[in-house]
């Protein structure tokens, strides 16, 4: 086996992550963040605070959330010039107590920036065959077990963290907001401004008609009044039975509704109800898509000595069969993967902070990371010049961080330019080429 030598060199530059230069072209084209923050915060001392902004989203975009992270990229001249560092890298000390100092002012850019990047970099945001575009809103549980960070509580999940909420528009999976709650806050407390809001930021990124999907933790009646508020906004929330008579409504489904058999021992009865309900003085009528499953005999071939029952519905103000309401509500599942790239692919599910504000102004800041490497994916990972992947309809952000964003290339600064050179075999030189042309028209 051939025994290699080491050496490191005195003058040549090389850098792991040349993707870097995508992800800050894309930050400084297609958001205002810069002018925004030196309105809201104020005089910044010798490192401006954009760059402190700057400076974490490099780390989050390569996966890195701790802000000791930023130690090794301070002596780094690329990771500065790639993101257009104006001033300097922040030290670990700066940057943490920067977040600290101006974490509500900072979050509030940061939430301004992010439908604002999605609109102006032109984005596609697909809809559904129906014709909406999804707005997926739900909330997922963070495990910070075994700290004292304030905000920590008991999780729906049974560990103590944070139970943050999320939105996702288009079948891209694009993020409007995510909003930082301690792990023990209901889903429904605080859910009708956030609802609001995202609608609102929806708005701003797409005119076609939303379809707001919601599971049943968020079954209330105030939901769904203050969704019949909103022009073109359609809904499918799942229904929470409660204390409702389940017989009652298998008897309704089975003596009313479409009765299917789809094996021996399986009945599935599909109905519709409506109904009416007060809010505020208010009467308000609500149509409920109910389906009955009764299963006298498992999918084993085994009779049971009583059929297993089991009642589900939605709430919704679709004017589609069944089939098509609870079809178009099953696409809502494809959230858990979205929640999944936060926590791994941003490591994000232990957040770095002691304090509250500074960790939602985090969650904010992965926002925006989340959806520059979303916009990187789409455009370089899926068309003709892609690395050898399987098809897909989008990457997950860390085969984005693996194929564009940790590249190795030499930096040569040649004839008042500056050249990234890559290497004779880089597989990703291709689509790395097409996203930064396409990043050059902005």
């Amino acid at each position: 086996m051939i025994r290699f030598h080491l050496e490191q060199s005195g003058n040549e530059l090389y850098t792991a992550h040349s993707g870097l230069a995508l992800v800050g072209r894309c930050l400084n084209a297609y958001t205002s963040l810069a002018a925004r923050v030196s309105r809201v915060a104020g005089k910044s001392g010798s490192i401006a605070h954009a760059d402190v902004l700057r400076s974490y989203v490099g780390l989050l975009c390569q996966g890195k959330s701790d802000f000791e992270a930023i130690t090794g990229q301070r002596q780094d001249s690329y990771f500065a010039a790639s993101l257009g560092i104006e001033t300097s890298v922040p030290s670990e000390a700066t940057l943490r107590q920067r977040m600290n100092d101006h974490a509500d002012a900072f979050r509030r850019v940061i939430d301004s920036c992010v439908a604002e990047m999605i609109r102006t970099s032109g984005a596609k945001v697909s809809a559904l065959p129906s014709g909406h575009v999804p707005l997926d809103i739900d909330v997922f549980p963070m495990d910070n077990s075994n700290t004292k960070k304030e905000g920590v509580s008991w999780t729906y999940h049974n560990f103590c963290g944070f139970a943050p909420i999320a939105s996702y528009l288009g079948l891209e999976g694009w993020c409007l907001e995510v909003e930082l709650r301690p792990g023990s806050q209901h889903s429904q407390k605080g859910f009708v401004p956030f609802l609001n809001r995202v609608i609102g930021k929806a708005r701003q990124v797409t005119k076609k008609p939303l379809l707001v999907r919601l599971d049943s933790g968020h079954d209330a009646l105030e939901t769904r009044v203050a969704l019949r508020q909103h022009k073109k906004v359609s809904f499918i929330v799942k229904w929470n039975p409660r204390q409702e008579d389940l017989t009652a409504l298998q008897a309704l489904a089975f003596a009313e509704g479409r009765v299917s058999t789809p094996r021996d021992g399986k009945r599935v009865a599909l109905v519709t109800t409506t109904g009416q309900q007060v809010h505020e003085g208010k009467t308000y009528r609500f149509t409920r898509v109910l389906r009955v499953t009764e299963r006298s005999i498992d999918k084993h071939g085994q009779y049971r000595l009583t059929p297993e029952v089991e009642v589900e519905g939605w709430w919704t103000n679709l004017h589609l069969p069944e089939e098509q309401v609870i079809g178009l509500y099953e696409g809502h599942g494809l959230m858990e993967q979205f929640h999944s790239e936060f926590k791994t692919d941003l490591d994000i599910e232990r957040l770095p902070s002691g304090k509250f504000a500074t960790n939602a102004l985090v969650m904010s800041l992965a926002v925006l990371a989340y959806n520059i490497l979303r916009f990187i994916g789409q455009e370089g990972l899926l068309g003709a010049h892609s690395p050898v992947r399987h098809p897909a309809k989008r990457r997950r952000l860390k085969t984005v961080i693996q194929e564009l964003i940790t590249m190795a290339a030499r930096v040569v600064r040649k004839a008042r330019r500056v050249i990234l050179r890559f290497g004779r075999h880089c597989p990703g030189f291709e689509a790395f080429q097409a996203v930064y042309a396409r990043l050059l028209t902005a």
